[in-house]
């Protein structure tokens, strides 16, 4: 029903049918908002997403945090990326040690609070049940959206959260100023530069909002203030390290890695999969030819809207509404082309979707010019075309659902590895990066892990302490992925080499224990 009564007018004000009762709008939002809470609360239950070694790092910080062994300012393993999702989880992970659950609850109630931004600005910036059916569409979610809002992987979970308050403050605030509002919005920008820069489009683009309405002196100073008690951490870490080891050049230098990829790959990958990817329309691991319609139809409403918004800037005595609206469309599009340009959109647009995380937060944009179509003939067009719209995210969702069972399996493997390691003693480990933090971490670092790659030198390590732990052991042991480079690599180096050994198969993993001590890197 909301779609069908909703499109009544092109401009922002509510229309007269659905304007006259916005408690009934905020009941529906919600009752969606728990839905959406429910249906997330079943899948970490479930066991899903699959977590993996990044989550596992996370993990290792929020245990350091908590015992006050560590205050690590980035993700363990490079200069960029702030921790905020480790000391969220601290407390949570100080009780209930080596809980992937713990690390996600935080996660959890940043998607109720970004489900409420999104409400309150959507109703600012259109009209109440408009928020409401928006609220609708983002409670649904396909297994890219699941990833980016619950894996404790590092920032996803909380820029969407961080942008949408940061636009919403700043619509608030270029209607009526307040002291405590621009030291709010400070922090918040703070917080964001520390902790992943991916949400800084729509930063900027909420600044140029709030600079609507200059701050006076005190609101200057509250804006300077909040952004330095947000950004401290980064701001202490880089001005007490080496120029290289800092935020700005680090991130700066990355480009997603691998071979450069050609400008049609990173096309396709960055718009016409990035697109529905990254908005809920595909199914886990992949997506159909026939969903890359959304791209094309998502860009073509992109435009419309920053039209509207551009006209009703120049022609309305109220310049607040349509800038807030313009925010909306220019964040989005500068998020689109700077992920487009990468490597990382033409070389594994599949994983890489989540670089688009944050075009969520313009969501009610992109979906206005359907909702406010005027006239009987177009009215029906347009609540049909957000039927359809639904629909797919819809049947996005129930793929998720239905792949539960096998992903909840994936995390199997390295419980039955690590009791194995229990029963059998082991303490130290070489393993594949993808195991390694996470089997740290579920042990409480009860077994410690180093990286082995596939030419057996050691691989990349974020936490650095556990390689040494591990090359000093009197002992070794090798836990490798059935199947995979590294372990060929390994059993192909102990029986060229003749050394005794035992192999047994556990959970999926090969368990090499060599009779005799061989050390990285394995000689020829």
């Amino acid at each position: 029903m909301a779609i069908l009564t909703g499109a009544q007018t092109s401009t922002p004000a509510a229309s007269p049918t659905i304007g006259r009762r916005p408690g009934a709008a905020v009941l529906t939002a919600f009752a969606f908002g728990l839905a959406a809470l429910g249906y997330r609360v079943a899948v970490l239950l479930a066991g899903a997403p699959p977590t993996n070694s990044d989550e596992g790092t996370m993990g290792l910080a929020a245990l350091h945090i908590g015992q006050g062994s560590g205050l690590p300012v980035y993700f363990y393993g490079q200069n960029y990326m702030g921790t905020l999702e480790a000391y969220l989880a601290a407390p949570l992970v100080a009780v209930a040690k080596g809980s992937v659950l713990a690390l996600r609850l935080p996660n959890l109630l940043l998607f109720a609070a970004f489900l409420a931004a999104m409400w309150a600005l959507t109703r600012r910036l259109y009209s109440p049940w408009f928020a409401t059916f928006v609220v609708g569409v983002l409670a649904l979610g396909s297994d890219r959206i699941l990833k980016n809002q619950l894996i404790s992987g590092g920032g996803y979970p909380e820029i969407n959260t961080a942008g949408a308050a940061l636009v919403l403050l700043a619509v608030v605030l270029a209607t009526r100023p307040r002291t405590a509002g621009y030291a709010a919005f400070g922090l918040l920008a703070g917080l964001m530069v520390w902790v992943d820069w991916l949400v800084l489009p729509y930063l900027a683009a909420a600044a140029a909002v709030l600079l609507l309405k200059r701050p006076g002196r005190r609101g200057w100073l509250a804006l300077a203030g909040g952004t330095l008690v947000g950004a401290a951490p980064l701001l202490i870490h880089d001005l007490t390290s080496a120029w290289r080891h800092s935020a700005i050049p680090t991130f700066l230098g990355l480009n997603g890695g691998g071979p450069d990829a050609s400008w049609a790959d990173r096309l396709h990958g960055g718009v016409l999969t990035g697109i529905p990817l990254a908005t809920g329309m595909c199914a886990p691991g992949r997506c159909e030819p026939w969903q890359l319609w959304w791209a094309p139809v998502w860009l073509v409403l992109l435009a419309v809207a920053g039209y509207t918004a551009w006209r009703a800037f120049r022609t309305q005595p109220d310049r607040v509404r349509p800038a807030g609206q313009l925010a909306l469309v220019a964040a989005a599009l500068v998020s689109l082309l700077v992920y487009a340009r990468s490597n990382a959109a033409g070389n594994t647009p599949m994983e890489s979707g989540r670089y688009l995380h944050c075009v969520l937060i313009s969501t009610p944009a992109v979906l206005w010019p359907l909702w406010s179509l005027r006239g009987r003939a177009t009215r029906w067009l347009g609540a049909g075309a957000l039927a359809v719209i639904c629909a797919f995210s819809l049947v996005a969702t129930v793929s998720v659902v239905r792949e539960l069972p096998r992903i909840a399996a994936v995390d199997d493997r390295q419980v039955g590895l690590l009791a194995e390691l229990d029963r059998r003693g082991v303490t130290t480990v070489y393993s594949e990066y993808w195991t390694c933090d996470y089997i740290a971490y579920i042990s409480v670092e009860r077994v410690r892990c180093a990286v082995i790659s596939a030419d057996l030198t050691p691989g990349f390590d974020r936490y650095q302490p556990y390689k040494k732990a591990v090359a000093d052991a009197p002992t070794r042991t090798f836990a490798l992925p059935t199947d995979s480079p590294e372990s060929a690599a390994v059993r192909g180096y102990l029986d060229a080499h003749q050394v005794s050994y035992t192999v047994d198969v556990v959970s999926g993993y090969d368990l090499y224990q060599p009779g005799t001590r061989v050390d990285l890197p394995l000689p020829d």
